[in-house]
Order: structure tokens, then C-alpha cells, then sequence
């Protein structure tokens, strides 16, 4: 999948706060400015990142299985979309 400049550094800045929450600093956020990011949409990115992270540990630290219907297989997913049409599939 082709990312533009601008995902590939919210997706790397996702991992980093995800993995080293630690690690990430002023400079990481600078980059995303870089990337055309305004302070709202930082923001808006770190609370949704933070609450994926909290969710997913929640539903660790409780032992709750995923439902039937999610799958880690990507390939499914897609799969699954390409049925609804050209309209549901995200451009590669």
C-alpha cells in the first residue's frame, strides 16, 4: 500500500507512541506539523491512539476474546469489502 508522506508519518508516530510512549517527544510532533498536521489534528491523533492502546489493554487484562466476526487477517477484510463494490475499498 502506497502511503502519502503525511500517513507514513502519522502511522510512524502511532507506532512510536504505541511501542515507546516514552521515547516520543517535541520533535515527533514537529514532524507532524511538518507534514502539514495542524496542533487540533495532533491532538485529535494522540487521543485517538491513546484510546485504541487503553481499550485493547482493558480488553487484555480482562480476557475478552474478539468477536466472531474480526479477524486478523487482513486479506478477509478485504475480501469482505470488495463485495460492496470499487466504493468500500480504500486506494491502493
Amino acid at each position: 500500500m502506497n502511503l502519502s508522506p503525511a500517513d507514513r508519518a502519522l502511522c510512524d508516530y502511532a507506532a512510536k507512541l504505541t511501542l515507546s510512549p516514552g521515547a516520543v517527544g517535541e520533535d515527533d510532533v514537529v514532524g507532524l506539523r511538518e507534514e502539514g498536521f495542524s496542533e487540533e489534528a495532533v491532538t485529535i491523533a494522540v487521543q485517538v491512539i491513546g484510546y485504541f492502546n487503553y481499550i485493547n489493554r482493558v480488553a487484555d487484562g480482562l480476557g475478552v476474546d474478539p468477536e466472531e466476526w474480526m479477524s486478523p487477517d487482513p486479506g478477509q477484510w478485504k475480501r469482505e469489502k470488495a463485495a460492496w463494490g470499487p466504493s468500500a475499498l480504500p486506494e491502493s
